[in-house]
């Protein structure tokens, strides 16, 4: 009876993930499942350490960034059956932090509340036809230039709280002092990983991570407190949204820059995996069950605010566990439980020192950076508005500076050469606001 059993339950999961109609096994989902979760697995102790700058609770934010991830992830797996796993956007966390709420001002509060505003509106885009529109009228050049820029941002963000580059009353930055061990030891993590990630290790951001918490251990910088315990509360982060804030003029550009980033990371990173996981028809040229994955997607984000997240969003670690054979929801199912059995690990995220984190924010800038090798060099007109979009986010501490004046730049110089045909109309509305929020900011 309990073969029996064992053998309906196969079934069934077989039958509601349609496992053989994608030619996989349900060993290969659990396995490509385990695979994506330890190459994501280290936002569970960045994404604290991050937004915990900004005042709110480290246990608070460590137990919301498991079950963001953990809800995203499922929803994925179970309504859309991709091999996609979700979780709070790299990127997205900092410009959260450091810019609406350390630069411009903000409290956390304020600040999640824009974000569940724009998702609330990305909810509404993938919905309907608008975010397809949004996506087409945006030009290739100026995304990667975005996707650089939020790199380059992470970048000096992870530099920063490394110590490897420090301000300058003479030259703005210089270089840190690599006699604290504190600075030497995030370098040392950095190139760890670059150096597994190279030779494709197993989890080589986790190991990255934790060989270097390991050496601070040795060195008496780090403090053990164990590794398992009970969830910390979520009551600090809990529908902690303030709503108050929200009709300011400069709100405006934050829920746009939260949009626009999300949107096109995750439209990049869904195509991508797509790809990889043979999802896109040979015949008709389209991915299927793409509108279910941008519905999971969207409604993601607003999940996530509940929590105390910053934007939720697809992981493009996802195609590793793709590479190990998952192709079904399935692998994404087995990423979300993980997700939620991680919440035990307080103990382990309290111990995870800044300069740890650090050096795994500067390899994940780096891996970003790479996409402005896509754009399009030999046309001027083009090859400017994304390096000014990617320059101005880490030069003006802003992504949504950096897309405001990218986008800027981009309409000016296209109209001004002749090229107005290359403008769509999304364009053109998108520089008057973006005028408009330089000009009353």
């Amino acid at each position: 009876m309990e073969d029996s059993s064992k053998l309906q339950n196969k079934s069934a999961l077989e039958h509601f993930f349609k496992i053989a109609e994608h030619g996989t096994s349900i060993k290969k989902e659990v396995i490509g499942g385990i695979t994506t979760f330890a190459t994501m697995a280290y936002i569970i102790f960045v994404n604290p350490n991050i937004m915990s700058s900004t005042g709110m609770d480290a246990g608070a934010l460590f137990v919301a960034t498991c079950i963001g991830a953990a809800i995203g992830t499922l929803m994925m797996g179970l309504f859309a059956n991709w091999p996609v796993a979700l979780a709070p956007g790299m990127g997205l966390n900092a410009f959260f932090a450091f810019t609406v709420v350390g630069e411009m001002g903000y409290s956390w509060q304020v600040a999640l509340a824009a974000v569940f505003i724009s998702g609330v509106i990305f909810v509404g885009l993938s919905v309907s036809s608008v975010r397809e529109w949004i996506l087409n009228s945006i030009p290739d050049d100026l995304r990667y230039g975005m996707t650089a820029g939020v790199g380059l941002f992470l970048g000096i963000i992870g530099l920063k709280t490394a110590g490897i580059v420090t301000s300058s009353p003479a030259t703005m930055v210089t270089l840190g002092d690599f006699t604290n061990p504190q600075v030497y030891l995030a370098a040392l993590c950095f190139l760890i990983i670059c150096v597994l990630s190279v030779r494709q290790v197993f989890g080589a951001v986790l190991i990255g991570i934790f060989s270097v918490t390991a050496i601070g251990m040795v060195m008496g910088l780090v403090q053990y407190n164990g590794l398992v315990s009970t969830p910390p509360s979520i009551a600090p982060t809990f529908l902690a949204m303030d709503f108050s804030g929200i009709m300011n003029v400069g709100m405006i550009s934050v829920i746009l820059a939260f949009l626009f980033v999300n949107i096109f990371d995750t439209a990049g990173t869904l195509m991508g995996v797509a790809e990889r996981a043979n999802l896109v028809n040979k015949e008709t040229g389209k991915i299927e069950g793409l509108p279910k994955a941008l519905k999971a997607d969207s409604f993601s984000s607003v999940v996530g605010a509940c929590f105390g997240c910053p934007p939720v969003t697809s992981y493009v670690e996802s195609a590793s566990g793709v590479s190990a054979g998952a192709r079904t929801g399935l692998s994404a199912v087995v990423v979300g439980l993980l997700f939620l059995a991680a919440m035990f690990l307080a103990p382990l995220a309290g111990m995870i020192p800044g300069y740890a984190t650090a050096g795994a924010l500067i390899y994940v800038a780096f891996l970003m950076m790479g996409s402005i090798r896509h754009v399009d060099w030999d046309d001027f007109t083009s090859a400017v508005p994304a390096a000014v979009t990617a320059l101005m986010m880490p030069l003006t501490f802003s992504i949504s500076n950096g897309i405001a004046l990218g986008f800027i730049t981009y309409t000016v110089l296209k109209a001004g050469t002749g090229k107005q045909d290359q403008i769509s109309v999304a364009m053109y509305v998108l520089t008057v606001l973006f005028v408009l929020k330089l000009l009353l900011m």
